[in-house]
């Protein structure tokens, strides 16, 4: 049987995802930190025996120019990754939940667009917080209810 093309793009998406996740947790720890501490240490140290050549010099730019440059994959693969997962999440409490449906999906509009709506939800999220604060003030929900119905 032959794959198709994408069962076969599956697999190295899946090993750069797990190879990915794995390298954030590691780098999240504290080991990590103190492990590059130490090595920034033994670097410093060694500076004396080399004569601060340029040499020496050169393998901390290096290897720091390397690791910053992989994490910023790293970083951003954890983020579209988290970003994802939250999304999901809230579209599935939008959905199921009595909030409104149209707001499933919204993360695929314009700045402009998502700007107006955000707007009119600050604008409607007001006029909830003015009634409710009018409501404390001496009349009642419950008598304003009926006075419209």
């Amino acid at each position: 049987m032959r794959k198709s093309h994408q069962e076969s793009e599956r697999h190295p998406r899946r090993l750069f995802a797990s190879i990915a996740n794995k390298a954030s947790q590691a780098a999240g720890r504290a080991s990590t930190f103190v492990l590059a501490c130490a090595v920034i240490i033994v670097w410093a140290v060694t500076g004396p025996l080399f004569h601060f050549s340029d040499t020496w010099q050169l393998v901390i730019n290096t290897g720091t120019t390397i690791v910053t440059f992989l994490m910023v994959f790293l970083i951003q693969n954890s983020q579209n990754r988290d970003s994802a997962a939250i999304q999901v999440k809230l579209d599935e409490l939008i959905r199921t939940g009595t909030v409104q449906n149209s707001f499933v999906g919204i993360e695929h509009l314009s700045a402009d667009e998502l700007e107006e709506l955000r707007a009119r939800c600050e604008e409607r999220a007001k006029a909830v917080a003015a009634g409710i604060r009018s409501d404390r003030r001496g009349g009642s929900r419950k008598r304003r209810n009926e006075e419209a119905g």
